[in-house]
């Protein structure tokens, strides 16, 4: 007989042996079943470790309060509470001291003017006089009673219970975007028709699609409604000049949705103003503003490409408003700029700034006393770690900015920490080709994450439909 008998792996003996697929050792016919019983109980363990798991995920779906951070933030609460309880009895317990030692001087003064009353009236002589200085000593004591000098309540800003916040770390959504874009705005060549642009600069993008441009050499605001032929005046459009009802040079514009207003960098005639139907208001004179943005308080960002900085305006107060970023001379250190361009303000405050001569976008955190370089900051060039006279700025919800390079005629995408960019759209060489851009300034998205781009050298407004 042929010897067909090898050595089991279990008992080490010549018998005749089976591999077993998972783990290509061989056993004799004993050994392998009691192999398979052994995978067997090892299959149970398993089983019953998903049972368990599901009946983890079923008991956190039916008790959420459990979470183990409720717990935290329940006795963080608790906490809280203690202590607004403690030191609104402390503050109790000195009014009512106070107010009771208040209380004694007053009386104390009124049984003086009292004990002068009842004198005046047993001597039985007075006159106008003494009535009148009687009755004026009674309203100042009452004014005094009712209105207590020495009594008030002060709030410090700065809060005595700790603060606490959700934190949620957010993995960066890389989108791509078609890379012929769609002529949504002008595309007609230079001129003053209503279905064309002079140097469109800045751009705005609303819920509907509707396109508000910022059309700069034709010194009006112009809306195109979404899927329009062409664009209606909204501001402006009664020829270059400095009346209320002219713009000279407008470079920005923010429209207010929620008051129908559109609030204007009118360049070269040094003011910010606001178009309401066809009344006009002048919110800021006297500054050389270049572009606009607000936050989620509604505080207004302006840029000074003379004075280099950015300051933010509480809208309605006439001030100098506060310095959010550079104001330290013009020059390329953390905490200067060199003619300041478009500016994008976070949901933490943090201003970002297209340094336009610095060839680098800088961010400003809220109350900082520097800037923080997130992208370019390599000298002028054409390599990915390079910008070359950035203009239009954004960053959406993953902290990614994305930036309109303008004299590179491309837009390029940085995420911050990152020593180079990346490539989003355009980089096809300066031209008029639905792949290619030039000079671009301003972005903006929709609510479907298609991204917009004014194609300022060509006259027109790009639409880049989102694929990813």
């Amino acid at each position: 007989m042929a010897n067909n008998k090898t050595q089991c792996f279990k008992c080490n003996k010549e018998k005749i042996t089976y591999s077993c697929e998972g783990c290509l050792k061989r056993f004799c016919l004993i050994h392998l079943t009691e192999h398979q019983q052994i995978l067997n109980e090892e299959l149970n363990h398993i089983i019953n470790d998903y049972d368990q798991f599901k009946q983890r995920i079923n008991e956190q779906k039916q008790n959420p309060q459990n979470h183990s951070l409720i717990k935290q933030i329940n006795q963080w609460e608790s906490n809280s509470i203690e202590k607004i309880q403690q030191k609104a009895q402390n503050c109790r317990e000195i009014l009512i001291q106070s107010s009771q030692t208040f209380i004694n001087v007053i009386e104390k003064k009124f049984k003086d003017l009292s004990e002068q009353i009842k004198q005046i009236h047993k001597e039985n002589e007075f006159n106008e006089i003494n009535l009148h200085y009687l009755r004026n000593q009674l309203i100042e004591l009452t004014e005094e009673l009712n209105n207590p000098s020495n009594i008030s309540i002060q709030q410090d800003s700065q809060s005595f219970i700790s603060e606490i916040s959700i934190i949620m770390s957010k993995k960066s959504k890389c989108n791509k975007w078609k890379q012929n874009a769609i002529t949504v705005a002008g595309g007609s060549g230079c001129g003053q028709k209503s279905n064309q642009l002079n140097n469109p600069i800045g751009i705005s993008v609303d819920e509907k699609k509707n396109i508000s441009v910022a059309d700069c050499h034709n010194d009006c605001i112009v809306e195109w409604k979404c899927n329009a032929n062409e664009g209606q005046i909204i501001a402006g459009g009664n020829g270059k000049g400095n009346r209320m009802d002219q713009l000279n040079f407008p470079t920005d514009m923010i429209v207010d949705q929620q008051n129908h207003s559109i609030i204007i960098a009118d360049s070269v005639n040094r003011r910010v103003i606001r178009w309401f139907n066809q009344n006009q208001q002048i919110l800021i004179e006297n500054i050389d503003c270049c572009r606009l943005a607000t936050d989620k308080n509604r505080f207004l960002y302006v840029s000074d490409y003379k004075k280099n900085e950015v300051r933010r305006w509480k809208i309605g107060e006439c001030n100098e408003g506060i310095v959010v970023a550079g104001a330290n001379g013009k020059g390329d250190r953390v905490n200067q700029l060199d003619c300041p361009n478009f500016i994008f303000v976070d949901e933490d405050q943090s201003v970002y700034v297209s340094d336009r001569n610095n060839h680098r976008v800088v961010k400003w955190r809220k109350d900082a006393k520097e800037g923080r370089v997130v992208a370019g900051g390599n000298g002028q060039g054409r390599n990915l770690n390079q910008l070359s006279y950035p203009s239009g700025v954004i960053v959406d919800h993953f902290g990614q900015i994305y930036v309109a390079d303008c004299m590179n005629d491309r837009v390029v995408r940085w995420c911050e920490g990152k020593q180079e960019g990346e490539m989003v759209v355009g980089g096809n060489g300066e031209g008029n080709q639905l792949n290619q851009l030039k000079h671009p300034c301003s972005l903006s998205f929709d609510d479907e994450g298609n991204l917009y781009v004014a194609d300022t050298g060509n006259h027109r407004i790009e639409k880049f439909e989102i694929i990813a």
